[in-house]
């Protein structure tokens, strides 16, 4: 069922299907028929971060940027849900188009610029949310906030939604902000995780609730920085990395239609560049950090490669766009059948 309305929402301008998708999963989670189009997910629970997560598999960031679909598509079978990225401010993302498919190597480029209704606008919503599972939120900056003062955003935006959140995502990973990268690196990485951590410290001890922080990064490092950036966030007291965001690089999808697009490629262009970022992470970091593994995920195989190779969970994007909900299934079933 799904192949044939994938091959419908396809003659559409992908922005336009993505949008209608959004608004029909959205729907079907609020009137409860999401999880009468999908066979059920098995129960498979894991506990990372003091948080308790349905299964290891889980929606990431991007798709459901202002939260209109949580409860669809946690029926779809997501074992945890992360919405965003949100800025303090709404604003209205890059210009279109901005969102361009590559069926051809089941990829996606998207400079879509943190489009979004802002955080007050995504916390109204999420407060008629029914899910109760893990929920991350993914925090940005404004694109008119000057990098230097980035972390006024990300402070403003962890304030704002700590009380909601399972989890908060430092988003300093996405190429479509202009100097956003810049952030990943050196004292200028430093300096934003130590205010983060203050704030959060101060939180956690006025709300009686520990929220964990978790930093995306991007998949262009060299072993070294990955090193470089991940004994910064230890020292710093982060709670997990999510590897990996998008990828500048166009080296697999070369010769084909849309592939000199400006933005960030995701599918499976990225699926062993990502995990072999987490193989290095988890090297580094040596069981001190958890790490969510995320890129390129098409299959059941997919994703335990990215567990074999250092992650706790899996999130998808892309390989839900093309497969649909059947591939959160098999992740989840391919993942149990590991420990048997």
């Amino acid at each position: 069922m799904y192949s044939t309305l994938r091959s419908l929402m396809f003659h559409l301008p992908a922005e336009t299907s993505h949008d209608l998708a959004l608004d029909m999963i959205g729907a079907a989670g609020r009137l409860g028929l999401a999880d009468r189009l999908v066979r059920p997910v098995r129960s498979a629970p894991v506990s990372l971060l003091g948080q308790r997560f349905d299964n290891p598999v889980g929606l990431a960031a991007g798709l459901d940027k202002n939260g209109v679909a949580v409860d669809g598509m946690a029926a779809l079978g997501f074992g945890f849900v992360e919405v965003g990225t949100v800025t303090p401010r709404p604003q209205p993302g890059n210009p279109k188009p901005r969102l361009f498919r590559l069926p051809e190597a089941q990829a996606i480029i998207n400079r879509m610029g943190f489009n979004n209704q802002g955080v007050d606008a995504l916390l109204e919503r999420l407060a008629a949310v029914r899910y109760r599972g893990a929920l991350g939120i993914n925090i940005g900056k404004n694109a008119v906030t000057p990098v230097e003062n980035a972390v006024d955003d990300y402070l403003y935006c962890l304030r704002k939604v700590y009380d909601r959140a399972s989890y908060v995502t430092v988003n300093l990973s996405s190429p479509n902000t202009p100097g956003l990268r810049t952030l990943q690196y050196g004292d200028a990485l430093k300096q934003l995780l130590e205010q983060i951590k203050v704030c959060q410290t101060q939180l956690a001890a006025e709300r009686g609730r520990y929220v964990p922080i978790a930093i995306k990064i991007a998949p262009d490092m060299t072993t070294e920085e990955l090193a470089l950036v991940a004994g910064t966030l230890l020292e710093q007291g982060m709670d997990a990395v999510i590897a990996t965001n998008t990828t500048l690089d166009r080296t697999a999808v070369q010769g084909l239609e849309h592939a000199g697009e400006a933005g960030g490629l995701s599918g499976a262009p990225l699926t062993d560049v990502s995990t072999e970022v987490i193989r290095t992470l988890a090297e580094t970091l040596a069981g001190r950090m958890p790490i969510i593994g995320v890129g390129g995920i098409f299959s059941g195989s997919d994703a335990v490669a990215k567990i074999q190779a250092g992650a706790s969970l899996v999130q998808i994007y892309s390989g839900f766009i093309y497969r649909g909900p059947e591939l959160v299934r098999e992740c989840v079933e391919a993942i149990a059948a590991m420990d048997r």
